[in-house]
């Protein structure tokens, strides 16, 4: 005979503790039964110590549902509030899914604490370390920017004073440029008054040879 593999041992196990809950269940109801205590899902669920899913499966919710439809004609309860087996059955139900639900509640706000404890563990060994990392991070990114503003702040006092300077060479040569044009004006028009002196003298000095008389 060949070993059996772990997922065939994991399926008997499994099997075999289903039929030992199922045998549990059918055991509480019958013993509720019994007893004459109100039978619903929920109660026979929590008797047993089961899930709901459970005694909803085939096979036990038939066994349920007869059950409780025995009580209905047979009420344990009459003449203690004037209801019938179905009406106590409703309200233990209601009852039960009440305690249920602030049990669930319970451990819902216990794992939710659970978990930010954790999470807040994990937090606090996690990110020591990494602000460090980011402070450094960001520190070195810092002075790099710090450099690089110095950097640019310099270069802008740098063009600053080329411009500067070129304006200043600008207004020179524009004042260079005036005075030359103004000079050479000056030059021209002093040319021109010598030409016209040297024409007047010339004409005058013509003038005073015509005139004069022959003596030969």
């Amino acid at each position: 005979m060949s070993a059996r593999t772990p997922a065939e041992v994991l399926a008997e196990s499994r099997r075999r503790d289903s039929h030992a809950k199922r045998g549990k269940v059918l055991a509480i109801l019958e013993e509720m039964v019994r007893r004459g205590d109100p039978v619903s899902f929920t109660a026979v669920a929590r008797a047993a110590g089961v899930s709901h899913w459970l005694v909803y499966a085939k096979g036990i919710r038939e066994r349920i549902e007869t059950a409780r439809a025995q009580q209905h004609d047979k009420p344990r309860r009459d003449r203690q509030a004037g209801l019938n087996a179905s009406a106590v059955s409703l309200a233990t139900d209601l009852q039960l899914a009440r305690e249920d639900n602030n049990k669930l509640r319970a451990e819902r706000d216990q794992l939710k604490a659970a978990l930010r404890r954790q999470l807040g563990e994990q937090l606090d060994q996690l990110s020591h370390q990494s602000l460090i990392d980011r402070l450094d991070e960001l520190t070195q990114h810092n002075q790099q920017l710090t450099a690089e503003t110095e950097r640019l702040r310099h270069g802008n006092a740098a063009l600053r004073h080329e411009l500067q300077t070129a304006e200043e060479d600008l207004a020179a040569a524009r004042t260079a440029l005036r005075r030359m044009v103004h000079q050479t004006n000056i030059a021209s028009n002093g040319a021109l008054r010598s030409d016209d002196q040297a024409r007047a003298e010339s004409i005058q000095h013509t003038a005073i040879v015509t005139n004069v008389p022959d003596r030969r």
